[in-house]
């Protein structure tokens, strides 16, 4: 894979910019319905208030792997902008992931094939170009004490903040995104979309490598400010823009929007952080033996899909399993392929054996670890003990399952049914996003 490189990316000048900075304001809250007509009220009265009177405004939303009523939120901003505005792009934050096709552009956005332009008049719909150094540009950079401050300790590495051109050469960036409890950060949300959403690997790499230090099932669903979500806030801070955002918590597989705060990405992400931390997390009395995460198509590999077993994990018994049923996956990342070299393992296995794999990109490390959980690795004995087992019912065939180190199981030889009646076994439909957790953690 080519990335962006140091030298092939613009350094950004920044001039002196008067940051907005817009009261808070919420609609809606924990388990509640906000309808049409009342997230029209509430954008109107929230960005009827602001300067963006002939301003470059960019729109920074999901990719298809978040639940999201994305066509509602979309629409309605549009509506309130595109005649004030002196231009309205749209970004999807895909991070590292796949860009998004023309006709998953179309679906992901409400409207028929060919459609994007009549409903969207007058705003742009792209993918965040993140393997196009000509739409990178190098904003600053985060120094080695920076980082092992903002880590508390876990990292010591500068890290080059490099940053969708768009984004960077925006008068105003507004986020319109979910906020649902997240392996890397705690929480998703609010800075997020701009890193890891329109960055450059290294400071996504940085990132995920400082959770999987901490651990997923110490960082997942961490409300507040994690050492993560620190050093994505400060890389943010280097944007010379001004960064306001629509936060939205979504009840998961209705998309119906349940709450939504407007604010600066800090402020607006703060409250709805708490609203998700309640309205996202399912605390249970007994750990799991075995799971069926059934994953939506919206997770079109496991590196995606992967998040049936993030949310699992905390609520795990030891040497309980995660079964991460998706039938319509075919492979583990078309993107990182460094994956199938290798595979999935606990963190002692990279940590303890650094030389071997400290030139692979610590996201992809990150990533690894973040699937196989808790673990412990001997380099003398060569031996792995990891606290869970977790198995793939996909089209990805025994042999690739067995070389990235997971187990396999055929999609075709699963009775959902068969499994919903054993006791042992907790199926859960549309997993992904939802976090599960003992109920004896609960504070």
């Amino acid at each position: 894979m080519l990335w962006p490189t140091h030298d092939a990316v613009t350094r950004w000048d920044p001039a002196v910019t008067e940051l907005i900075h817009p009261p808070v304001d919420t609609v809606g809250g924990p388990h509640q319905t906000v309808s049409e007509e009342h997230l029209d009220a509430f954008v109107a009265k929230n960005l009827d208030p602001i300067d963006f009177d002939g301003k470059k405004v960019v729109l920074i939303v999901p990719d298809g792997t978040r639940s999201c009523p994305l066509p509602l939120i979309v629409r309605t901003v549009h509506k309130h902008l595109i005649d004030r505005v002196a231009s309205l792009e749209c970004v999807i934050a895909l991070g590292t992931h796949s860009y998004m096709e023309p006709d998953e552009i179309e679906r992901w956005f409400g409207v028929e094939p060919g459609g994007l332009e009549a409903a969207y008049p007058g705003m742009t719909i792209v993918n965040h170009e993140w393997d196009d150094p000509s739409m990178i540009v190098n904003v600053g950079t985060l120094t080695a004490e920076q980082i092992k401050e903002l880590s508390e300790g876990s990292m010591e590495e500068e890290v080059p903040v490099e940053i969708n051109r768009r984004v960077v050469e925006a008068d105003i960036n507004l986020v319109l995104g979910p906020v649902f409890p997240h392996e890397v950060v705690g929480i998703s949300g609010g800075n997020k979309y701009f890193i890891p959403g329109c960055a450059t690997h290294e400071a996504i790499d940085l990132s995920h490598w400082v959770g999987a230090l901490i651990g997923v099932e110490d960082m997942i669903g961490k409300p507040g400010i994690t050492p993560v979500r620190a050093i994505i806030n400060a890389g943010s801070e280097l944007i010379p823009s001004s960064r306001l955002a629509i936060c939205m918590v979504v009840q998961s597989g209705s998309g119906e929007l349940e709450f939504a705060a407007f604010g600066t990405t800090e402020d607006s992400w703060a409250e709805a952080a708490k609203v998700a931390s309640e309205t996202h997390v399912v605390y249970v009395d007994e750990p799991f033996k075995k799971v069926l995460a059934m994953m939506p198509t919206r997770y079109d590999d496991i590196w995606t899909a992967a998040k049936g077993c993030y949310k699992t994990q905390p609520a795990m018994a030891d040497g309980g399993e995660v079964v991460i049923y998706a039938p319509h996956v075919t492979e583990v990342s078309e993107v990182h392929k460094e994956i199938y070299d290798i595979g999935y393992h606990c963190i002692e296995y990279f940590t303890k054996q650094w030389d071997r794999f400290k030139d692979v990109p610590k996201g992809v490390l990150a990533h690894s670890t973040h699937v196989r959980g808790a673990g412990t690795y001997d380099p003398e004995t060569g031996v792995e003990n990891n606290r869970i087992k977790v198995t793939l019912a996909t089209q990805i065939p025994p042999e690739v399952c067995a070389q990235v180190n997971m187990g396999y199981l055929d999609p075709d030889t699963i009775d959902i049914e068969q499994w919903e009646a054993d006791p042992e076994v907790t199926v859960q439909p549309n997993a992904g996003e939802i976090l599960y957790r003992l109920a004896s953690e609960k504070a």
